[in-house]
Parts: C-alpha cells; structure tokens; sequence
C-alpha cells in the first residue's frame, strides 16, 4: 500500500502547475501579437526587454537565454534596422545596444499590443504587484 502524498507536496505541485500554466498563456499572448507586427515571439521579448541602452549580456540576462541565442536576435533585429550597436561609453571592449527610432516606434505600438487582453488583465493593478512581490520572494530564495 503506497503512503498519500503530503499536503505540502499537493499544494506545491498545483502552485507549479499554475505558475507553468500562466507562464504559457504569456508566451502565447507574447507570440499572437508578435506575429501581427512581423516579428518572432523572442524579437518581441528583445524590443519589450529594451528600457534603454544596454549590453548583449544585459539582455540576455533579462531575456533568460544565453548572450549567443541574444545575438541572433539582435542581428535580425539590426537587419531589419531596428536595432544598432553602438561603441559602448565606459567599456571599449563592449557594444552597447540602441533602438533605433523604427525600433522605438514599434516597440511602443508591440507594448501597447501586449496589455491588451493580457492573461494578467483580470487582475487589478494592486493584484498584479501582490502576485510580483509574492514571485519574486519565492525566487529569491532558491
């Protein structure tokens, strides 16, 4: 006779299931309004996650991949003329990434696509900073 699970061990893996669950609705949302403005799903996470001028490794870093996956990106990205490397202003040896102003133009037009009918919608501003905080402890501590 095998021994139930424990509760903790339920509660968790439902926590994970909808964790995965939301994390997906998102990359769908992300891919259907990418595909209206001809871009990739990872060509729109690159111009949502440009806040500013920033390194290959930046990037990467805040599009969760390795800094070589980035680079493709962002050699598509300056093909299409919405990216540009720039010698960086404190590290010789680094280029900085620039939207350029095609790419500033439609990065607005790809983040005002991105909040509507967004999978967080349905929660209120003061929700969607309570589910932040609660993640963001929750990934502090691994």
């Amino acid at each position: 006779m095998t021994t139930p699970p424990e509760p903790q061990a339920i509660a968790e893996r439902e926590l994970c299931g909808l964790v995965n669950g939301l994390a997906q609705q998102i990359a769908d949302h992300v891919r259907e309004r990418a595909v209206t403005l001809g871009l990739t799903s990872a060509q729109a996470t690159a111009l949502r996650e440009m806040t500013g001028p920033m390194t290959m490794r930046e990037l990467a870093e805040r599009m969760s991949c390795e800094p070589s996956n980035a680079t493709f990106i962002v050699d598509k990205l300056e093909k299409q003329g919405l990216i540009e490397r720039r010698a960086h202003p404190t590290d010789r040896r680094a280029k900085q990434l620039v939207l350029t102003p095609e790419g500033n133009a439609l990065r607005e037009r790809l983040l005002e696509l991105l909040v509507q009918d967004s999978p967080l919608a349905g929660l209120t501003t003061q929700q969607q900073r309570a589910l932040q905080d609660l993640l963001e402890q929750a990934i502090i501590r691994s």
